[in-house]
This record gives structure tokens, sequence and C-alpha cells, in this order.
């Protein structure tokens, strides 16, 4: 869904959700609307986020440690010719 479908639709959904709601009911039912629109979306939780954080990030210390590698192996080759 294209953010300006989503956003058209949370439009068309809260007018008419005032046109038929009490104003008592308003925020109950903005939340659910709002829930469902969320639900909807692919999202990750912060913990999750973290977990590949920190695997990216050792990631990215092994790649360095092994470019390292490669260079001095590139270098001792280099120096015994």
């Amino acid at each position: 869904m294209q953010q300006s479908d989503f956003l058209q639709e949370m439009s068309a959904r809260l007018s008419e959700l005032l046109a038929t709601s009490p104003a008592r009911d308003l925020d109950k039912n903005v939340r659910a609307l709002v829930s469902a629109a969320l639900g909807r979306l692919d999202l990750v939780t912060r913990a999750e986020f973290d977990v590949q954080a920190k695997l990216l990030a050792r990631a990215r210390e092994q790649l360095a440690a092994l470019e390292a590698r490669v260079a001095e192996l590139e270098r001792r080759q280099d120096a015994g010719r």
C-alpha cells in the first residue's frame, strides 16, 4: 500500500467516524483505527531491530578483520617476490 493511499484511507475513515460516532467514542475509535492501520504495515519490534543491529555490527567487525588479513597476506606475497 502506498503512503498516499494509506493517508487517504485514514482520512476517509476518520471522516466516517466523525460523522457516525458520538464525541466520547472518538478517542477509542481513532486508537482502534490507527492500531489496525499500523498492524497492516510491515514493521519490526525494537527488540528485533536491536538484534539485527548487533548482528550487522559483528559482521562489519569480521569483514574488517578479514580485509586486514587479506591485505597482510598480499603484502607478504609481494615482499616474497
